[in-house]
Protein backbone atom coordinates (compact mmCIF):
# COMPACT_ATOMS: atom_id res chain seq x y z
CA UNK A 1 0.00 0.00 0.00
CA UNK A 2 2.58 2.33 0.82
CA UNK A 3 4.54 1.51 -2.63
CA UNK A 4 1.13 2.32 -4.32
CA UNK A 5 1.02 5.97 -2.71
CA UNK A 6 4.63 5.97 -3.32
CA UNK A 7 3.95 5.82 -7.18
CA UNK A 8 0.63 8.24 -7.01
CA UNK A 9 2.59 10.42 -5.49
CA UNK A 10 5.47 10.56 -8.19
CA UNK A 11 2.77 10.41 -10.71
CA UNK A 12 0.94 13.98 -9.48
CA UNK A 13 4.35 15.44 -9.23
CA UNK A 14 5.22 14.37 -12.61
CA UNK A 15 1.59 15.51 -13.90
CA UNK A 16 1.56 18.63 -11.55
CA UNK A 17 4.99 19.72 -13.65
CA UNK A 18 4.09 18.60 -16.47
CA UNK A 19 0.99 20.57 -16.30
CA UNK A 20 3.06 23.87 -15.29
CA UNK A 21 5.65 23.18 -17.83
CA UNK A 22 2.33 23.53 -20.83
CA UNK A 23 1.22 27.00 -18.94
CA UNK A 24 4.79 28.13 -19.10
CA UNK A 25 4.76 27.19 -22.62
CA UNK A 26 1.64 28.66 -23.83
CA UNK A 27 2.09 31.91 -22.24
CA UNK A 28 5.44 32.06 -23.83
CA UNK A 29 3.56 31.22 -27.39
CA UNK A 30 0.48 34.03 -26.13
CA UNK A 31 3.58 36.16 -25.39
CA UNK A 32 5.22 36.05 -28.82
CA UNK A 33 2.51 36.30 -30.72
CA UNK A 34 1.79 39.47 -28.81
CA UNK A 35 5.38 40.84 -29.52
CA UNK A 36 4.85 39.88 -32.97
CA UNK A 37 1.62 41.80 -33.35
CA UNK A 38 3.08 44.77 -31.70
CA UNK A 39 6.12 44.51 -34.33
CA UNK A 40 3.64 44.01 -37.08
CA UNK A 41 1.98 47.34 -36.01
CA UNK A 42 5.15 49.05 -35.84
CA UNK A 43 6.00 48.10 -39.11
CA UNK A 44 2.86 49.70 -40.50
CA UNK A 45 3.23 53.21 -38.32
CA UNK A 46 6.93 53.07 -39.90
CA UNK A 47 5.81 52.10 -43.89
CA UNK A 48 3.33 55.12 -43.19
CA UNK A 49 6.49 57.61 -41.73
CA UNK A 50 8.50 56.64 -45.00
CA UNK A 51 6.05 57.04 -47.29
CA UNK A 52 5.54 60.33 -46.05
CA UNK A 53 9.20 61.20 -45.68
CA UNK A 54 9.70 60.43 -49.42
CA UNK A 55 6.58 62.52 -50.70
CA UNK A 56 7.95 65.41 -48.56
CA UNK A 57 11.66 64.90 -49.86
CA UNK A 58 9.78 65.00 -53.68
CA UNK A 59 7.54 67.96 -52.92
CA UNK A 60 11.22 69.58 -52.00
CA UNK A 61 12.69 68.66 -55.19
CA UNK A 62 13.67 71.66 -57.86
CA UNK A 63 12.09 69.43 -60.02
CA UNK A 64 8.69 70.33 -58.76
CA UNK A 65 9.69 74.18 -59.24
CA UNK A 66 10.19 73.63 -62.24
CA UNK A 67 7.13 72.39 -62.95
CA UNK A 68 5.54 75.14 -60.88
CA UNK A 69 7.07 77.97 -62.43
CA UNK A 70 8.11 77.65 -66.14
CA UNK A 71 10.29 80.55 -66.45
CA UNK A 72 13.20 79.14 -64.28
CA UNK A 73 13.59 76.80 -67.39
CA UNK A 74 13.15 79.98 -69.62
CA UNK A 75 15.92 81.46 -67.65
CA UNK A 76 18.18 78.34 -67.38
CA UNK A 77 18.24 77.80 -71.00
CA UNK A 78 18.90 81.61 -71.08
CA UNK A 79 21.96 80.52 -69.12
CA UNK A 80 22.93 77.70 -71.22
CA UNK A 81 23.41 79.82 -74.21
CA UNK A 82 25.65 82.50 -72.74
CA UNK A 83 27.31 79.47 -71.08
CA UNK A 84 27.83 78.44 -74.97
CA UNK A 85 28.60 81.70 -76.50
CA UNK A 86 31.34 82.08 -73.41
CA UNK A 87 32.94 78.68 -73.81
CA UNK A 88 32.56 77.36 -77.83
CA UNK A 89 32.49 80.86 -78.86
CA UNK A 90 34.88 83.29 -76.74
CA UNK A 91 32.89 85.81 -76.29
CA UNK A 92 34.38 87.55 -73.18
CA UNK A 93 34.87 83.92 -71.27
CA UNK A 94 36.39 85.79 -68.37
CA UNK A 95 33.53 87.30 -66.82
CA UNK A 96 30.24 85.59 -69.12
CA UNK A 97 30.76 82.21 -67.93
CA UNK A 98 30.67 83.17 -63.78
CA UNK A 99 27.87 85.01 -65.08
CA UNK A 100 26.40 82.28 -66.76
CA UNK A 101 27.02 80.42 -63.83
CA UNK A 102 25.50 82.60 -61.38
CA UNK A 103 22.71 82.78 -63.67
CA UNK A 104 22.04 79.64 -63.24
CA UNK A 105 22.60 78.86 -59.86
CA UNK A 106 20.08 81.91 -58.65
CA UNK A 107 17.41 80.25 -61.08
CA UNK A 108 17.40 76.59 -59.29
CA UNK A 109 14.34 76.10 -57.22
CA UNK A 110 14.59 75.61 -53.49
CA UNK A 111 18.59 76.10 -53.44
CA UNK A 112 18.37 79.37 -51.59
CA UNK A 113 21.75 81.04 -52.59
CA UNK A 114 20.37 84.68 -53.45
CA UNK A 115 17.52 86.19 -51.51
CA UNK A 116 16.25 89.51 -53.42
CA UNK A 117 14.47 90.50 -50.55
CA UNK A 118 17.41 91.05 -48.87
CA UNK A 119 18.13 94.12 -51.10
CA UNK A 120 14.92 95.44 -51.97
CA UNK A 121 14.52 99.41 -52.41
CA UNK A 122 18.25 99.51 -52.64
CA UNK A 123 19.03 99.06 -49.16
CA UNK A 124 20.60 96.14 -47.58
CA UNK A 125 17.98 94.83 -45.04
CA UNK A 126 20.57 93.97 -42.19
CA UNK A 127 17.78 92.18 -39.71
CA UNK A 128 17.81 88.77 -40.13
CA UNK A 129 20.79 88.81 -42.78
CA UNK A 130 22.94 85.86 -41.10
CA UNK A 131 19.89 83.60 -40.57
CA UNK A 132 18.81 84.40 -44.12
CA UNK A 133 21.20 84.95 -46.53
CA UNK A 134 23.41 82.60 -48.56
CA UNK A 135 26.23 82.48 -50.16
CA UNK A 136 25.54 84.29 -53.41
CA UNK A 137 23.86 87.28 -50.51
CA UNK A 138 27.13 87.50 -49.16
CA UNK A 139 29.25 87.66 -52.14
CA UNK A 140 26.66 90.34 -53.75
CA UNK A 141 27.72 92.88 -50.79
CA UNK A 142 30.97 93.69 -53.27
CA UNK A 143 28.59 94.71 -55.43
CA UNK A 144 26.10 96.21 -53.64
CA UNK A 145 28.77 98.31 -51.82
CA UNK A 146 30.66 99.21 -54.93
CA UNK A 147 33.55 97.60 -53.89
CA UNK A 148 34.10 95.06 -56.77
CA UNK A 149 33.94 97.28 -59.78
CA UNK A 150 36.83 99.83 -58.58
CA UNK A 151 38.63 96.80 -57.62
CA UNK A 152 38.18 95.56 -61.49
CA UNK A 153 39.36 99.41 -62.37
CA UNK A 154 42.53 98.96 -60.21
CA UNK A 155 43.42 95.84 -62.71
CA UNK A 156 42.52 97.46 -65.83
CA UNK A 157 44.72 100.77 -65.30
CA UNK A 158 47.16 98.33 -64.44
CA UNK A 159 47.30 96.14 -67.69
CA UNK A 160 46.54 99.59 -69.92
CA UNK A 161 49.14 102.02 -71.12
CA UNK A 162 48.14 105.49 -71.66
CA UNK A 163 51.17 106.36 -73.67
CA UNK A 164 48.87 106.94 -77.00
CA UNK A 165 46.85 108.87 -75.39
CA UNK A 166 49.32 111.04 -74.16
CA UNK A 167 51.18 111.07 -77.79
CA UNK A 168 48.29 112.14 -79.33
CA UNK A 169 45.47 114.10 -77.28
CA UNK A 170 42.97 114.43 -79.42
CA UNK A 171 42.23 111.14 -78.70
CA UNK A 172 40.75 111.97 -75.60
CA UNK A 173 37.87 114.19 -77.97
CA UNK A 174 37.14 110.68 -80.09
CA UNK A 175 36.66 109.21 -76.43
CA UNK A 176 34.52 111.85 -75.19
CA UNK A 177 32.49 111.49 -78.36
CA UNK A 178 31.51 107.68 -78.15
CA UNK A 179 29.65 108.70 -74.80
CA UNK A 180 27.40 110.64 -76.60
CA UNK A 181 25.64 107.52 -77.14
CA UNK A 182 24.87 107.30 -73.14
CA UNK A 183 23.39 110.74 -73.26
CA UNK A 184 21.03 110.52 -76.13
CA UNK A 185 20.10 106.97 -74.93
CA UNK A 186 19.12 108.47 -71.16
CA UNK A 187 17.24 111.39 -73.13
CA UNK A 188 15.43 108.94 -74.92
CA UNK A 189 14.63 106.38 -72.44
CA UNK A 190 13.28 108.75 -70.37
CA UNK A 191 10.99 109.86 -72.99
CA UNK A 192 9.65 106.43 -73.62
CA UNK A 193 8.62 106.18 -69.70
CA UNK A 194 11.43 105.04 -68.21
CA UNK A 195 12.54 106.59 -64.56
CA UNK A 196 15.42 109.00 -64.31
CA UNK A 197 17.61 106.37 -62.51
CA UNK A 198 16.47 103.38 -64.66
CA UNK A 199 17.04 105.46 -67.97
CA UNK A 200 20.48 105.86 -66.74
CA UNK A 201 21.48 102.69 -65.90
CA UNK A 202 20.29 101.36 -69.14
CA UNK A 203 22.00 103.87 -71.29
CA UNK A 204 25.48 103.49 -69.74
CA UNK A 205 25.38 100.30 -71.57
CA UNK A 206 26.41 102.59 -74.26
CA UNK A 207 30.07 103.03 -72.67
CA UNK A 208 30.48 99.18 -73.43
CA UNK A 209 32.10 99.40 -69.69
CA UNK A 210 31.16 96.09 -67.69
CA UNK A 211 31.97 97.51 -63.88
CA UNK A 212 31.23 101.22 -64.83
CA UNK A 213 27.39 100.06 -65.78
CA UNK A 214 27.28 97.45 -62.48
CA UNK A 215 28.68 100.64 -60.16
CA UNK A 216 26.10 103.06 -61.71
CA UNK A 217 23.13 100.34 -61.88
CA UNK A 218 23.88 99.44 -58.25
CA UNK A 219 24.00 102.61 -57.09
CA UNK A 220 20.94 104.22 -59.23
CA UNK A 221 18.81 100.99 -59.99
CA UNK A 222 19.53 97.64 -58.44
CA UNK A 223 16.34 96.31 -59.10
CA UNK A 224 17.77 95.86 -63.14
CA UNK A 225 21.49 95.29 -62.12
CA UNK A 226 21.18 91.59 -64.00
CA UNK A 227 19.76 92.77 -67.26
CA UNK A 228 21.92 95.59 -67.60
CA UNK A 229 24.59 93.39 -66.73
CA UNK A 230 24.26 90.69 -68.95
CA UNK A 231 23.29 93.25 -71.78
CA UNK A 232 26.62 95.37 -71.25
CA UNK A 233 29.18 92.15 -71.57
CA UNK A 234 26.68 90.83 -73.94
CA UNK A 235 27.56 94.02 -76.78
CA UNK A 236 30.99 93.74 -75.12
CA UNK A 237 31.49 90.48 -76.21
CA UNK A 238 29.66 90.94 -80.07
CA UNK A 239 32.07 94.06 -81.08
CA UNK A 240 33.68 92.76 -83.80
CA UNK A 241 29.83 91.28 -85.17
CA UNK A 242 28.31 94.80 -83.98
CA UNK A 243 30.70 97.59 -85.16
CA UNK A 244 31.92 97.35 -88.48
CA UNK A 245 28.67 97.71 -90.57
CA UNK A 246 28.70 100.73 -88.65
CA UNK A 247 32.24 101.69 -89.37
CA UNK A 248 31.86 101.25 -93.22
CA UNK A 249 28.38 102.90 -93.57
CA UNK A 250 29.56 105.96 -92.44
CA UNK A 251 32.93 106.21 -93.92
CA UNK A 252 34.30 105.65 -97.79
CA UNK A 253 36.98 103.69 -99.52
CA UNK A 254 39.21 106.24 -99.25
CA UNK A 255 38.57 107.36 -96.16
CA UNK A 256 39.35 103.93 -94.47
CA UNK A 257 42.59 103.99 -95.99
CA UNK A 258 43.80 107.17 -94.58
CA UNK A 259 47.52 106.15 -93.01
CA UNK A 260 48.30 107.76 -90.03
CA UNK A 261 51.98 108.43 -88.77
CA UNK A 262 53.76 106.58 -86.02
CA UNK A 263 53.05 108.29 -82.54
CA UNK A 264 56.25 109.73 -80.59
CA UNK A 265 57.89 108.22 -77.58
CA UNK A 266 56.56 109.38 -74.51
CA UNK A 267 58.55 109.54 -71.65
CA UNK A 268 58.57 107.91 -68.09
CA UNK A 269 57.68 111.20 -66.32
CA UNK A 270 54.70 111.59 -68.73
CA UNK A 271 53.28 108.23 -68.22
CA UNK A 272 53.54 109.02 -63.80
CA UNK A 273 52.34 112.60 -63.89
CA UNK A 274 49.80 111.48 -66.00
CA UNK A 275 47.52 109.70 -64.09
CA UNK A 276 47.88 111.80 -60.57
CA UNK A 277 47.29 115.04 -62.20
CA UNK A 278 43.61 113.32 -64.30
CA UNK A 279 42.80 112.19 -61.19
CA UNK A 280 43.00 115.24 -59.15
CA UNK A 281 41.39 117.39 -62.45
CA UNK A 282 38.56 115.00 -62.17
CA UNK A 283 38.03 114.21 -58.57
CA UNK A 284 37.94 118.11 -58.36
CA UNK A 285 35.38 118.57 -61.22
CA UNK A 286 33.69 115.24 -60.75
CA UNK A 287 33.70 114.14 -57.00
CA UNK A 288 31.34 111.58 -58.14
CA UNK A 289 33.43 109.88 -60.64
CA UNK A 290 36.41 109.94 -57.76
CA UNK A 291 35.66 106.35 -57.06
CA UNK A 292 36.19 104.72 -60.44
CA UNK A 293 38.86 107.21 -61.72
CA UNK A 294 41.03 107.00 -58.70
CA UNK A 295 41.29 103.23 -58.56
CA UNK A 296 42.00 103.74 -62.57
CA UNK A 297 44.45 105.69 -62.07
CA UNK A 298 46.11 104.12 -59.10
CA UNK A 299 46.74 100.37 -61.11
CA UNK A 300 48.29 103.10 -64.10
CA UNK A 301 50.41 104.29 -61.39
CA UNK A 302 51.90 100.99 -60.05
CA UNK A 303 52.38 99.70 -63.53
CA UNK A 304 54.56 102.68 -64.80
CA UNK A 305 56.07 103.82 -61.39
CA UNK A 306 58.21 100.97 -61.18
CA UNK A 307 58.86 100.48 -57.40
CA UNK A 308 55.68 98.32 -57.11
CA UNK A 309 56.27 95.36 -59.37
CA UNK A 310 54.79 93.39 -56.82
CA UNK A 311 51.88 94.86 -56.06
CA UNK A 312 51.08 96.17 -60.04
CA UNK A 313 51.59 92.06 -60.97
CA UNK A 314 48.95 90.95 -58.13
CA UNK A 315 46.33 93.38 -59.29
CA UNK A 316 47.16 92.32 -62.67
CA UNK A 317 46.58 88.80 -62.06
CA UNK A 318 45.36 87.39 -58.71
CA UNK A 319 43.30 90.25 -57.24
CA UNK A 320 41.69 90.61 -60.71
CA UNK A 321 40.80 86.77 -61.13
CA UNK A 322 39.55 86.65 -57.67
CA UNK A 323 37.48 90.15 -58.22
CA UNK A 324 36.21 88.96 -61.57
CA UNK A 325 35.12 85.81 -60.53
CA UNK A 326 32.80 87.06 -57.13
CA UNK A 327 31.43 89.98 -59.24
CA UNK A 328 30.50 87.17 -62.60
CA UNK A 329 28.96 84.91 -60.19
CA UNK A 330 27.22 87.53 -57.78
CA UNK A 331 26.09 89.46 -60.59
CA UNK A 332 24.74 86.60 -62.55
CA UNK A 333 22.57 85.98 -59.46
CA UNK A 334 20.32 89.04 -59.43
CA UNK A 335 19.32 87.81 -63.04
CA UNK A 336 16.12 85.74 -61.50
CA UNK A 337 13.43 85.11 -63.24
CA UNK A 338 11.16 87.68 -61.42
CA UNK A 339 14.29 90.34 -62.32
CA UNK A 340 14.50 89.45 -66.10
CA UNK A 341 11.52 87.80 -67.79
CA UNK A 342 9.74 91.27 -68.31
CA UNK A 343 9.24 94.21 -70.64
CA UNK A 344 11.59 96.09 -69.29
CA UNK A 345 14.31 93.91 -70.04
CA UNK A 346 13.56 93.82 -73.39
CA UNK A 347 13.39 97.71 -73.82
CA UNK A 348 16.84 97.83 -71.66
CA UNK A 349 18.13 95.19 -74.42
CA UNK A 350 16.96 97.24 -77.12
CA UNK A 351 17.97 101.07 -76.16
CA UNK A 352 21.07 99.36 -74.67
CA UNK A 353 22.17 98.08 -78.47
CA UNK A 354 20.88 101.41 -79.37
CA UNK A 355 23.21 103.26 -77.68
CA UNK A 356 26.44 101.08 -78.34
CA UNK A 357 25.75 101.48 -81.83
CA UNK A 358 25.71 105.66 -81.21
CA UNK A 359 28.43 105.64 -78.98
CA UNK A 360 30.10 103.95 -81.81
CA UNK A 361 29.45 106.15 -84.34
CA UNK A 362 30.26 109.05 -82.36
CA UNK A 363 33.45 108.64 -82.47
CA UNK A 364 33.50 107.91 -86.15
CA UNK A 365 31.86 111.22 -87.14
CA UNK A 366 33.66 113.03 -84.87
CA UNK A 367 36.87 111.83 -86.43
CA UNK A 368 35.40 113.22 -89.91
CA UNK A 369 34.62 116.55 -88.56
CA UNK A 370 38.42 116.70 -87.20
CA UNK A 371 39.41 115.95 -90.11
CA UNK A 372 37.82 118.80 -91.74
CA UNK A 373 39.68 121.26 -90.28
CA UNK A 374 42.94 119.30 -89.75
CA UNK A 375 45.49 119.37 -92.14
CA UNK A 376 47.03 115.90 -90.74
CA UNK A 377 44.35 113.85 -91.57
CA UNK A 378 42.83 111.23 -88.85
CA UNK A 379 41.63 107.92 -90.31
CA UNK A 380 37.88 108.07 -89.02
CA UNK A 381 38.21 104.07 -88.56
CA UNK A 382 39.71 104.93 -85.05
CA UNK A 383 37.04 106.99 -83.83
CA UNK A 384 34.85 103.80 -83.13
CA UNK A 385 37.29 102.20 -80.44
CA UNK A 386 35.95 105.64 -78.48
CA UNK A 387 34.25 102.94 -76.55
CA UNK A 388 35.79 101.20 -73.85
CA UNK A 389 35.71 98.06 -74.24
CA UNK A 390 39.77 97.19 -74.59
CA UNK A 391 41.27 96.26 -76.37
CA UNK A 392 38.49 94.61 -78.49
CA UNK A 393 37.30 98.09 -80.23
CA UNK A 394 40.74 98.89 -80.96
CA UNK A 395 41.46 95.61 -82.28
CA UNK A 396 38.39 96.04 -84.84
CA UNK A 397 39.71 99.46 -85.97
CA UNK A 398 42.64 97.52 -86.78
CA UNK A 399 40.99 94.97 -88.73
CA UNK A 400 38.39 96.87 -90.79
CA UNK A 401 41.19 99.43 -91.62
CA UNK A 402 43.58 96.73 -92.82
CA UNK A 403 41.23 95.32 -95.03
CA UNK A 404 40.96 98.98 -97.15
CA UNK A 405 44.26 98.62 -96.73
CA UNK A 406 46.93 96.02 -96.10
CA UNK A 407 49.98 98.46 -95.23
CA UNK A 408 47.94 100.01 -92.70
CA UNK A 409 48.37 99.63 -89.06
CA UNK A 410 45.90 101.51 -86.65
CA UNK A 411 46.24 99.27 -83.51
CA UNK A 412 48.27 101.89 -81.53
CA UNK A 413 46.22 105.16 -82.85
CA UNK A 414 42.86 103.12 -81.88
CA UNK A 415 44.03 102.38 -78.57
CA UNK A 416 43.99 105.93 -77.56
CA UNK A 417 40.82 106.62 -78.29
CA UNK A 418 39.86 103.10 -76.45
CA UNK A 419 41.50 104.15 -73.19
CA UNK A 420 40.21 107.65 -73.72
CA UNK A 421 36.72 105.82 -73.60
CA UNK A 422 37.48 104.33 -70.12
CA UNK A 423 38.05 107.52 -68.37
CA UNK A 424 34.78 109.00 -70.51
CA UNK A 425 32.58 106.56 -69.47
CA UNK A 426 33.58 106.88 -65.74
CA UNK A 427 33.12 110.32 -66.09
CA UNK A 428 29.75 109.84 -67.78
CA UNK A 429 28.94 107.70 -64.97
CA UNK A 430 29.83 110.21 -62.47
CA UNK A 431 27.85 113.09 -64.12
CA UNK A 432 24.68 110.86 -63.71
CA UNK A 433 25.35 109.99 -60.20
CA UNK A 434 25.51 113.70 -59.50
CA UNK A 435 22.62 114.59 -60.91
CA UNK A 436 20.46 111.17 -59.53
CA UNK A 437 22.30 109.52 -56.75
Amino acid sequence: MKRVMKYMLMLLAVATVGLSVQAWGNGSAQGEATAAAQSVAQAADADIDVGDSLMNFAESTGFVGLVQDWRCIVMLLIACVLLYLAIVKQYEPLLLLPIAFGMVLTNLPGAGMFHSELFEGGHVHWTGFDSLAGLIDYLYLGVKLGIYPCLIFVGVGAMTDFGPLIANPKSLLLGAAAQVGIFATYLGATALGFLPNEAASTAIIGGADGPTAIYLTSKLAPHLLGPIAVAAYSYMALVPVIQPPIMKALTTQKERQISMKQLRNVSKTEKIVFPIVLTMIIALLLPSAAPLIGCLMLGNLMKECGVVERLSKTVQNELMNIVTVFLGISVGATATAEAFLNWQTIGILVLGILAFCLGSAGGVVLAKIINLFSKEKINPLIGSAGVSAVPMAARVSQKVGQAANPSNFLLMHAMGPNVAGVIGSAVAAGILLSFLG
